[in-house]
């Protein structure tokens, strides 16, 4: 198994001016990744804004190259694919999508209760690229890379020890996890009978190419107690373009049930070019749910949550979880109050069916489960 990473290693791809790996042999949907808003003054241009009407954060002015004086730490930059950013309204500074992405000047702040860690996740850290929570299930990081930087991110401070040493808070890390800490992480897995499924999450597995997917998810369907292989991905919803036919066709030939997690938190998300994509995952026999933060500004309204709704499952989109903000340093601006998520969620269930009301939900660090809110 690490023989057949070695021979697809990112070394092999030759990175264009903005850190994206593409090659002459690069899919559609890898090129319009290397084509995404990292400038902030390009993406407001392109929406009508003046770069004066939101405010920066002062982290955010400093280059991409340089660290965060206080932290010693990477920045968490701009990055969103076009085809997303033209969802957006144009002339609009409170665009629901834009709020999503955009760095302001409140993440700055520095709020109690809120942390690099929200969740704990360097406790649950079992080796490099594995991280087990919950009995029963793995989560497997094969990757810390994502199509767009989501500024409410849980994991936004996070390393993913993708390097050969300790992983922990803000460590530098490389976008893919090296072939020895794969097989390490694969080796754990298949010697641990107790569980059940799988889940790929990162960053955002599908981030990396089909000829490093494939092999990974053969490797995993091989395991007998595997039973399930779940990925956790914001893909389909930005980039529409990376569910093509060589995803398609590897996840139609393994064994394990398939099961998408999907990360839609607005019905402006999911325009056509996503429904088709979500179509085609759905007639490929995958298990398609959906998982949304509640987050003020942007979809704290029970009007915005049944349209949503209404459009997850028209195409073939199960709601699944609510979650309340997880309390990450840099995103209390988005925080919705427990009473006001209690009023949302008794709207929604006066209007919609059951099997379209998310499950409202709260990860606490250290639970043995997602706690019912």
């Amino acid at each position: 198994m690490e023989q057949v990473f070695r021979q697809t290693r990112l070394a092999n791809f030759a990175p264009n001016r903005q850190g994206t790996m593409i090659t002459r042999h690069s899919s559609s949907w890898q090129v319009e990744l290397s084509k995404g808003f990292r400038n902030r003054s390009a993406m407001l241009a392109a929406l009508g804004l003046e770069p004066d009407s939101v405010p920066m954060p002062p982290s955010a002015r400093q280059s991409a190259g340089k660290r965060h004086a206080k932290t010693n730490a990477p920045p968490f930059p701009l990055l969103a694919p076009r085809g997303y950013v033209t969802r957006m309204r144009k002339g609009d500074p409170r665009d629901p999508l834009l709020r999503q992405i955009l760095p302001i000047a409140e993440e700055d702040m520095i709020s109690p209760g809120y942390g690099k860690d929200p969740l704990g996740e360097c406790h649950a850290l079992r080796a490099p690229g594995i991280l087990q929570k919950y009995a029963g299930r793995v989560l497997l990081m094969p990757t810390s890379a994502c199509a767009i930087h989501c500024r409410y991110c849980f994991r936004r401070h996070f390393s993913h020890g993708n390097k050969d040493d300790a992983p922990g808070i803000e460590g530098q890390n490389k976008p893919a996890l090296s072939a020895r800490n794969l097989g390490a992480a694969l080796a754990r897995i298949r010697q641990d009978a107790t569980i059940s499924e799988v889940i790929l999450s990162g960053g955002d597995p599908l981030c990396l190419s089909d000829a490093r997917l494939a092999p990974l998810a053969r490797e995993i369907a091989s395991i007998p107690h595997a039973r399930r292989l779940r990925i956790h991905t914001r893909m389909p919803i930005v980039l529409p373009e990376r569910v093509n036919e060589t995803l398609l066709a590897w996840l139609s030939e393994i064994d394990p049930q398939r099961i998408m997690v999907l990360h839609a938190n607005h019905p402006n998300e999911i325009d056509d070019k996503v429904e088709k994509a979500l179509t085609r995952l759905r007639m490929a026999g995958i298990t398609l749910l959906n998982q949304s933060v509640l987050l003020r500004g942007v979809n704290d309204h029970e009007d915005t949550l049944v349209a949503l709704s209404e459009r997850l499952f028209a195409a073939g989109v199960l709601p699944y979880y609510l979650h309340l903000l997880d309390p990450v340093q840099g995103a209390a601006h988005f925080a919705v109050t427990q009473q006001r998520a209690g009023e949302i969620m008794a709207g929604l269930r006066s209007r919609l069916s059951g099997y379209l009301v998310p499950r409202p939900v709260r990860e606490v660090a250290g639970a043995e489960y997602k706690i019912p809110v």
